[in-house]
């Protein structure tokens, strides 16, 4: 069934009787062309672009649990492309624009919101250091403005101006940024694949990778063996897992982020807000609740739960930026598990083992980068060759010194 509004008006007359499963529980098959190990984001969305732009033949999607339980449906549903390297602007950029399109191209509401992304600034050093990102930015093609003080404070009133620790000076906006519904985009897309004629196949985790004389020919599972002609990693933060069963290592450490939401409160916060002093972001979602989140973790961790400290300081940043917010109750946390590189930036390139394909490395930077990824990943997959937007993410680029450092952090995962 497409979704319409003459096909919403239909079931509500008839009792909404009408309405089938969004996708199949599919059954495992001997062998596929194309097996993807992950049903978050990353995976789900590779597939779509696989069968869409591809037209690859058997295409399976497996995940360990239900569909939406990993980082797809634990993180703050903040979108943008606001990013100041060449290796970096080109792709999120393009993952905006199939942002922009994706709720006609899926035939699904994702709860697309273009509220605008405003990265406030506290010095003239980092109004500069903006000014920089910004004209990069419009140098690719990006929208970018940067508002002084006066500016911002009649667009955002409700910030710390006169009193703040740390004072707000302006801000670097993206207006076409925004949020999308988690949840959403795991369901659209996992509905679009199967309309294509992907198997997703749930509570189905691999345990091993299948190799005959250095080549992957399939993956053993705990619903069996399942043959493939090729393997795709897109784990997030159990990256590193599936790489050890294939035999090599990957530059990345495993750390939790944690999010939050508040109590629902009356319409407040009509945009993004990042504080520039610290670590915090900050959004509200259309039930009501602030939607905020900061810094990973300290320690490696592969637990989807985070720690009290993280906690405190999180919220510590949120209240030296707008110090109304101290009194909302913190209704509930959540963790994901942050596949943390080197550089900060991701890895889209060919594993050391032949017919086996990377998606990982996101950092921060997983769910903005949905589209892109799967678009990017497929196109890897399909014509064993990089897209020229992800061709700086190379695997090998921390042996040869081709970091692409966009915090200027350097080698330090937990910074990025």
């Amino acid at each position: 069934m497409r979704y319409s509004a003459v096909s919403v008006i239909r079931e509500a007359l008839r009792g909404h009787a009408g309405w089938t499963p969004a996708w199949r529980k599919a059954e495992p098959a001997p062998h596929y062309d194309v097996v993807i190990i992950g049903g978050g984001g990353g995976g789900l969305s590779t597939a779509y672009y696989l069968a869409k732009n591809h037209n690859v033949g058997r295409i399976a999607v497996l995940e360990k649990g239900w569909l939406g339980n990993g980082n797809i449906g634990r993180n703050t549903t903040i979108i943008r492309s606001n990013y100041g390297l060449p290796g970096n602007i080109p792709f999120y950029e393009l993952s905006m624009k199939l942002w922009e399109g994706l709720e006609q191209d899926i035939n699904y509401n994702a709860m697309v919101s273009q509220r605008g992304v405003f990265n406030i600034y506290h010095s003239d050093p980092q109004r500069d250091a903006y000014a920089r990102r910004g004209n990069a930015m419009r140098l690719h093609g990006v929208d970018a403005e940067l508002l002084d003080r006066e500016q911002l404070r009649r667009e955002i009133p409700y910030l710390d101006y006169d009193n703040a620790r740390f004072p707000v000076q302006g801000a670097l906006v993206q207006r076409r940024g925004g949020t999308v519904r988690h949840d959403a985009v795991a369901w659209g897309y996992a509905r679009a694949a199967d309309r294509r004629g992907v198997d997703i196949i749930e509570n189905c985790e691999v345990t091993g990778i299948v190799q005959e004389n250095g080549v992957v020919t399939g993956v053993e599972t705990t619903r069996g063996r399942i043959g493939a002609g090729k393997v795709g990693i897109a784990v997030a933060g159990s990256s590193s897992l599936l790489a050890n069963m294939a035999g090599f290592r990957l530059p990345i450490e495993s750390h939790a982020l944690q999010a939050f939401v508040t109590e629902g409160l009356k319409p407040l916060i009509d945009n993004v807000i990042t504080f520039g002093a610290g670590h915090f972001y900050i959004s509200q979602s259309d039930k009501g609740g602030l939607v905020f989140g900061g810094d990973i973790d300290g320690y490696n961790s592969y637990a989807a739960r985070g720690n009290l400290p993280t906690v405190e300081d999180v919220c510590e940043g949120g209240v030296a930026l707008m110090p109304m917010i101290g009194r909302a109750r913190l209704l509930r946390s959540w963790g994901g598990i942050m596949d943390m590189t080197m550089d900060g930036s991701p890895i889209i390139d060919f594993a050391p083992v032949k017919n086996l394909f990377l998606n990982a490395g996101w950092c921060y930077g997983g769910f903005k980068a949905v589209p892109a990824m799967g678009y990017c990943f497929a196109h890897l997959i399909a014509r064993e060759a990089p897209h020229e937007v992800a061709a700086a993410y190379r695997l090998d680029r921390f042996a040869e010194g081709k970091l692409i450092d966009e915090k200027g952090v350097g080698a330090q995962p937990n910074l990025h």
